[in-house]
């Protein structure tokens, strides 16, 4: 009996893997370069390890990548409070500036909700960031938790809890839970995409699904609206097929998506879900050459 290439293993899991890593590090860390860093080292950690020692792949990942994110999150509170600490001792203008707003969420229609959600994430320790995140976003059981924060079980309910009250206390607005069963549709969309799955993609597509997009800044590219799965698949595929990195975004409504090519931002997608099928995608796309090697949609 042959024994099963190391290689093919590892290259099996990140096919399977990878896009949902890349949004769970995305959620914790809001940075597309630092997620997909911490990606790649736990998928360098996994291929140190043999198939025996490990119950679940995704399971396995989930943790290690959570705990990376962790040590990120400590790690960077760290450093600003040191900055804080230096700028009320040297600050030479007003302190109470607050720092940019990243110029593409400005551009959707509930940018005002995405940045207090922002605002209010930022403001959780690491540890209730975790525990939110991969609790209330990716419904990870808190096991699963307990075992990334190396805390009781107990321990990471109460942080979940901790986490809801701040983010409602700050933001005055509904939380960034999405509905369980928005959260496997955007998976499955995500997943599709990164993989270039067009059979998966139009499953989760109503039959009857809208397609628009939107070119910011651009007189010369109109409006241009796909009716019907198959239409609006393969658009979409020409969108955000391989080579695209999607992460969603928090939002108190449809879930949005932002897509990245290069650790460059060119678009977000907000996704209309009923009935656990996606009745209408909108995507905005910035100003900037075309997304993909494939160019823009017919």
């Amino acid at each position: 009996m042959t024994e099963p290439n190391p290689d093919d293993r590892i290259t099996r899991v990140w096919w399977d893997n990878h896009a949902y890593l890349v949004d769970l590090a995305f959620r914790m860390l809001g940075d597309i370069g630092e997620a997909e860093d911490i990606v790649q080292e736990s998928f360098t950690r996994l291929a140190a390890t043999t198939a025996d020692q490990i119950d679940t792949e995704r399971g396995w990942l989930t943790v290690v990548t959570s705990r990376l994110c962790l040590d990120q999150l400590r790690s960077a509170r760290a450093r600003r409070e040191r900055t804080d600490e230096a700028a009320v001792h040297n600050a030479s203008g007003p302190l109470g500036a607050q720092p940019s707003i990243d110029p593409a969420d400005r551009i959707t229609l509930d940018d005002e909700v995405r940045a207090a959600l922002d605002i209010a994430l930022g403001r959780l320790n690491p540890a209730e960031r975790v525990a939110f995140i991969l609790h209330d976003v990716f419904a990870t059981p808190f096991d699963t938790i307990a075992r990334t924060l190396g805390k009781p079980v107990g321990t990471c309910r109460q942080l979940a809890r901790r986490a809801r009250r701040k983010i409602a206390t700050a933001s005055d607005r509904p939380d960034d839970r999405v509905a369980p069963e928005h959260r496997v549709v955007t998976q499955t969309f995500i997943h599709a995409c990164a993989t270039g799955d067009l059979d998966a993609l139009i499953t989760v597509l109503h039959s009857d699904v809208w397609g628009v997009a939107e070119f910011i800044g651009s007189e010369s590219a109109p409006r241009r609206v796909n009716h019907g799965a198959q239409t609006v698949a393969h658009t979409l595929m020409r969108f955000f097929g391989p080579g695209t990195t999607l992460v969603s975004l928090p939002t108190a409504g449809d879930p949005v998506l932002r897509a990245y090519r290069h650790y460059t931002a060119y678009a977000t997608t907000t996704l209309t879900i009923e009935d656990n099928r996606i009745r209408q995608v909108h995507v905005t796309l910035f100003p900037g050459p075309p997304a993909t090697g494939t160019g823009e949609p017919d």
